[in-house]
């Protein structure tokens, strides 16, 4: 049987950047992903846009991530603004109020997935097993012993899940999650803007719909639009002139005539939040770990973080000699994950409550809500602040 040290389950960013972070440990890894090398190397478009916040960029240039993307496909976030139903208020925040250049950055998901693909090639202690799937997990006193789907067996001082917010490994290790279906789905594509969107990001609580629009180089924008299923599959179902006509009047043409220039992808709204981040010698990164609902469109920075936080408490045992699959290790990990991400993942899941809500009560607080947000400006700091916050 072979063995190595850490088995990561997923070759997603997370996973990848985890790996990435561990390079220099002297620590032997092994990646576990169903899709084959060719297509973690040239990973499809997906619609998906990921908003980067200031702590994000610096963990990406760390690893050398940042570097590989394209600057032409960066998009700086300079201002962005939440709207309300047909209300003409609306909550404001801006780069320059900050002292900053930007808020954050807009990258699309397929070229993060790239670029962290590339900054594994060539590392030292690195095995790829693409095209197999983890069947089972039977743990042991020093290791764990991972079955893949070809019949291969490893065993592993530490297995790592980053296998997605529908983990199969979360399930095996005996670990439920709690699931925020919020019965809708979101369709995310591009679309060339007649009018300049000044890049400016928006989020719009509309009745019956959300919308947002997020700011792209060439004066394109990624629409999001969350709908229930029927009315998604009715947007996908139109030509690209009806659809153009369609998200331009969701926009009540504020940005002029919109017209599409890319493809149409649909994904549930689905929000995940495991119950336990760690297992015996094992542990969980990224949407495994916590799946956000994309309103605070803050689920890679998670992600991010997870892998971060973990990787630096093995560097440390590795380096010390020490067992990096110890208890008290996990258990250090999952304690300061959960603190940096439950408040969040509780207060982004009552705004998504809330202003999904059209009936008169609701929309009478929801209006107030952003007024009295855009009041306190203790609160709009504090939200302009975990943007543009730097890593310690």
């Amino acid at each position: 049987m072979r063995k190595v040290d850490v088995l990561v389950v997923g070759a997603g960013p997370a996973g990848l950047s985890l790996i990435r972070s561990l390079a220099g440990s002297g620590l032997s890894v092994a990646v576990v992903e169903p899709q084959s090398a060719a297509a973690l190397a040239e990973p499809a478009f997906d619609g998906r846009e990921i908003a980067l916040t200031h702590a994000s960029h610096q963990v990406m240039q760390a690893m050398g991530l940042w570097q590989r993307i394209d600057p032409d496909e960066i998009s700086p976030l300079r201002s962005a603004k939440v709207m309300n139903g047909t209300s003409p208020f609306a909550l404001g925040f801006a780069a320059e109020r900050e002292n900053v250049d930007q808020l954050g950055w807009l990258v699309p998901n397929h070229l993060i997935r790239r670029a962290a693909w590339e900054s594994v090639q060539g590392q030292a202690d690195l095995e790829v097993l693409d095209g197999v799937s983890v069947t089972a997990i039977e743990t042991g006193s020093a290791d764990n012993t991972v079955t893949l789907s070809d019949g291969r067996r490893l065993t592993a001082r530490l297995v790592v899940a980053a296998d997605s917010r529908f983990s199969a490994t979360r399930r095996m290790m005996g670990i439920g999650a709690q699931m925020r279906d919020f019965g809708k789905s979101m369709m995310v594509t591009r679309l060339q803007c007649e009018r300049p969107h000044r890049n400016e990001a928006w989020e719009w609580f509309g009745y019956g719909r959300t919308l947002a629009m997020l700011p792209l180089p060439r004066n394109q924008a990624s629409a999001v639009i969350t709908l229930p299923p029927q009315q998604i599959q009715e947007l996908v179902a139109m030509d690209d002139a009806q659809f153009g006509r369609a998200v331009t009047g969701f926009f009540e043409r504020r940005l002029g005539d919109m017209q599409p220039v890319g493809t149409r992808h649909v994904y549930p709204l689905v929000g995940v939040y495991a119950r336990r981040f760690v297992g015996h010698r094992y542990a969980l990164v990224g949407d495994a770990a916590v799946g956000m609902h994309p309103v605070t469109a803050h689920g890679f920075n998670f992600g991010l973080q997870s892998q971060q936080r973990l990787a630096q408490l093995i560097n440390e045992a590795a380096g010390q000699g020490g067992d990096i699959g110890a208890t008290a290790l996990l258990a250090r990990y999952e304690r300061g994950h959960w603190l940096a991400t439950r408040p969040l993942y509780e207060a982004t899941n009552a705004i998504a409550t809330l202003y999904n809500d059209s009936r008169l009560p609701a929309r009478l607080v929801r209006g107030a809500a952003l007024r009295v947000a855009h009041g306190v400006v203790p609160f709009r700091k504090l939200i302009a602040g975990h943007l543009t916050q730097r890593m310690a």
